[in-house]
C-alpha cells in the first residue's frame, strides 16, 4: 500500500507540473484562438533568464542573500517577460489582427524561433544549474501508518504546491475578474469585443504576460529538477496531451488533464511496463490523448462547436 502511495503522490506531483504548463496553451487559446506553438521556448526562455540573472545579479550588486538575490533575479525576468509580451503584441499579434488562425498559427512558430535565437545569443547555450533554495533531501512520510512510511520527494512537494497556488489563482482570476471575462470575450470574437470597448491590444499584452509568467515558474521548477538547458523547450511536448485531454478552453480541463495524465503515466509504468517490457510512461499520454481525438476530440471540459448548415 506504502508503495502503491509513493506512485499515486508522484503522478499527482508530475501531473500538476503538466497542468501548469498546459495552462500557458490554454490561456493563449483563450485570448486570441490559436494554440500557441511558442510555449516550450517560453518555458526555455524564462528559466535561461532566471538562472542567468540570479548568477550575475548578486555579482552586479555585491549581494550574500541567496534568497535576496533570486528575488531580484525574478522581479528582473519577469520585467523580461512583460517586455516579450509587449513586443509579440506590437509586432506579431496587431498587424495580424481579424487574419485567419493559420496565419497566427504560423506566427507564433516564428516566435517560438526568435526566442529560442534571443536566448542563446543574451543568455549564452551552456547547461546552467538553478538553485532557488527548494530543499531536494527526500523524506518518509506517514511512517506511523506504514511500517517503511511513504518516500516522497521535497522538491516535488514545494514544486506541486507552487504549482497549485499559481493554477487556483489563474482560475479565479478568469472567472471573478473583469479583464478574465473580457480575456474569454476575445477570445469568442475580435471584433464584437472591439465593438464593445475592449481593448484588443492591452488584452492581448496581459494575456502574454501572464502566460509567460506561467512558463516561467514551469521553468524555474523543471530547470531546478533537471538544469536549464535547451531540451527544456520540449517541455510543452509533455503537456500537449493534457491539452488534449482537459480542453483547449478550459483552464480546470487543464488541471484535471494534467492530474490524470501524470498518475496515468507513474500507474501504467509500475504495473503494467513489467509486462510488455517497460517504457509505457512515455507514450501512455498520446494514445490517451489518440483515444480523446477520436471519441471527444472537444477534451473533458472544452466547448463542443457545433456546424450548422
Amino acid at each position: 500500500m506504502a508503495f502503491f502511495l509513493e506512485t499515486l503522490l508522484g503522478g499527482l506531483m508530475a501531473g500538476m507540473l503538466y497542468s501548469l504548463v498546459a495552462l500557458g496553451f490554454v490561456l493563449i487559446f483563450k485570448a486570441s484562438g490559436v494554440f500557441n506553438f511558442a510555449q516550450g521556448t517560453m518555458v526555455l526562455f524564462g528559466a535561461l533568464a532566471m538562472a542567468r540573472l540570479s548568477e550575475w545579479v548578486p555579482h552586479w550588486l555585491g549581494i550574500q542573500n541567496m534568497l535576496l538575490g533570486n528575488a531580484i533575479a525574478f522581479a528582473l525576468t519577469c520585467v523580461f517577460m512583460l517586455t516579450l509580451a509587449w513586443a509579440v503584441e506590437r509586432l506579431v499579434l496587431r498587424p495580424l489582427v481579424n487574419q485567419g488562425a493559420t496565419a497566427l498559427l504560423m506566427a507564433t512558430l516564428g516566435v517560438s524561433y526568435v526566442l529560442e535565437g534571443l536566448g542563446q545569443t543574451i543568455f549564452g547555450s551552456d547547461i546552467y544549474t538553478l538553485n532557488v533554495g527548494i530543499p531536494k533531501t527526500p523524506v518518509f512520510l506517514f511512517q506511523g501508518v506504514f511500517d517503511d512510511g511513504v518516500l516522497v520527494n521535497m522538491e516535488d512537494v514545494y514544486a506541486t504546491v507552487v504549482a497549485a497556488l499559481l493554477v487556483g489563482m489563474l482560475s479565479l482570476f478568469f472567472q471573478k475578474t473583469a479583464i478574465g471575462r473580457a480575456l474569454r470575450a476575445v477570445a469568442d470574437d475580435h471584433q464584437a469585443a472591439l465593438s464593445v470597448g475592449i481593448a484588443l491590444d492591452r488584452i492581448w499584452v496581459i494575456v502574454w504576460f501572464i502566460a509567460g509568467i506561467t512558463a516561467l515558474v514551469a521553468g524555474i521548477i523543471w530547470g531546478s529538477k533537471l538544469g536549464v538547458q535547451f531540451s527544456l523547450a520540449t517541455v510543452a511536448l509533455r503537456a500537449l496531451p493534457v491539452v488534449i485531454l482537459g480542453g483547449l478552453t478550459s483552464v480546470p480541463g487543464a488541471i484535471v488533464g494534467g492530474l490524470t495524465i501524470g498518475v496515468g503515466e507513474k500507474l501504467s509504468e509500475v504495473y503494467l511496463g513489467p509486462f510488455v517490457g517497460g517504457g509505457i510512461e512515455i507514450w501512455f499520454a498520446y494514445v490517451l490523448a489518440l483515444v480523446f481525438l477520436l471519441f471527444r476530440p472537444q477534451g473533458l471540459f472544452g466547448e463542443k462547436i457545433i456546424d450548422r448548415v
